[in-house]
């Protein structure tokens, strides 16, 4: 019964959390709106690494490569071929979870540090693979690719950043969906048996180097949507956007979140989007450092992320609103 009580309060809060979002472009300025965009692209490659490196225990530091690739499929796709900005999405999905898979197999012989290692030197390899001469017919070099701005369909009475926003919403709620589904079914029950003990998921019949490699590509995937969507929000790819530090920037968001919590990748997007712009107005001078001493105290105060600290609070709330509907249930009887 205190099951099911909580379970229905963990929904109407999704419920809650969801409608307030879907509001959210109507009451704030239109450059917040563009951050809280750049918040739910951020989430969707979070969830992806998240579900890599999290529930499958395969760390990542050159997810930027894959955003990288998504972004400039979509705005090569728009660019050159006038493709719609929607039919983009599924598209650097596809082609970045080829990709993951491809990287995944030789990645297979790869364990802890040196995969780590391994996908640092796609992340960082990655900018000067988009200047190479003989993409720039494609890429635009190191100048880059501008792209327009979608306009609202129907005839929507709606500003264009409020129409991106909700798009993104949408895409990011099937994401989700998505992700939550795959992480509950057969597939996901893999992913953590594989993390947590290799040899034994191996013993049960688990294809352990099936399930790896599907997982690279499906969290590759999420990283190109992510990509797709961020450059049609920013309205603008180039190769210096996707330096090693965005990689970074994403492994410190699923930490910072809290590994292996679909919730999670919501504060580290927050973290990601938000912390380096208030480090830099607490301190023009030093905004790194500022960004350093947020990062030691959100280590040092919530070790499981935040994900982590806010299910110790709602697990306390929901004790003490069970001891308080007995002792009032003891007191009239």
């Amino acid at each position: 019964m205190h099951g099911m009580h909580a379970n229905r309060m963990r929904w109407m809060l999704v419920a809650i959390v969801v409608i307030a979002a879907c509001l959210l472009p109507f009451v704030l300025s239109s450059y917040r709106v563009f951050q809280f965009n750049l918040v739910l692209v951020y989430a969707i490659v979070l969830l992806g690494l998240n579900i890599l490196t999290g529930f499958n225990g395969q760390i990542s530091l050159g997810h930027g490569a894959f955003y990288a690739i998504g972004a400039y499929v979509a705005a090569v796709l728009m660019d050159q071929w006038g493709v719609p900005y929607w039919a983009t999405i599924p598209a650097a999905g596809i082609v970045c979870f080829v990709a993951g898979f491809l990287f995944g197999l030789p990645a297979l012989r790869l364990h802890g540090h040196y995969l780590a290692l391994a996908t640092f030197a796609l992340g960082i390899s990655m900018p000067q693979i988009l200047k190479y001469k003989g993409l720039e017919e494609w890429t635009g070099g190191v100048q880059g690719i501008v792209i327009l701005k979608p306009h609202a369909p129907f005839g929507l009475n709606i500003s264009q950043d409020q129409w991106l926003y909700l798009f993104t919403l949408i895409v990011a709620l099937l994401m989700f969906w998505l992700a939550w589904n795959l992480l509950r079914g057969r597939i996901g029950r893999a992913m953590v048996a594989i993390r947590d003990h290799p040899i034994a998921a191996e013993a049960m019949g688990i294809n352990v180097a099936a399930v790896k490699t599907l997982t690279f590509g499906v969290s590759a995937l999420y990283a190109g949507v992510g990509g797709a969507l961020g450059a049609i929000v920013v309205q603008f790819v180039a190769p210096d956007s996707f330096v090693a530090l965005v990689s970074i920037s994403f492994l410190i968001g699923i930490v910072i979140g809290g590994l292996a919590s679909i919730s999670g990748v919501i504060y580290g997007a927050l973290f990601i989007q938000f912390v380096p712009n208030i480090a830099d107005e607490i301190s023009k001078a030093a905004p790194w450092a500022v960004y350093g001493v947020f990062l030691l105290a959100f280590v040092f105060l919530a070790p499981k992320g935040v994900a982590g600290f806010v299910q110790i609070l709602w697990g306390k709330l929901l004790n003490s609103r069970t001891r308080d509907t007995k002792r009032s249930a003891t007191v009239q009887s």
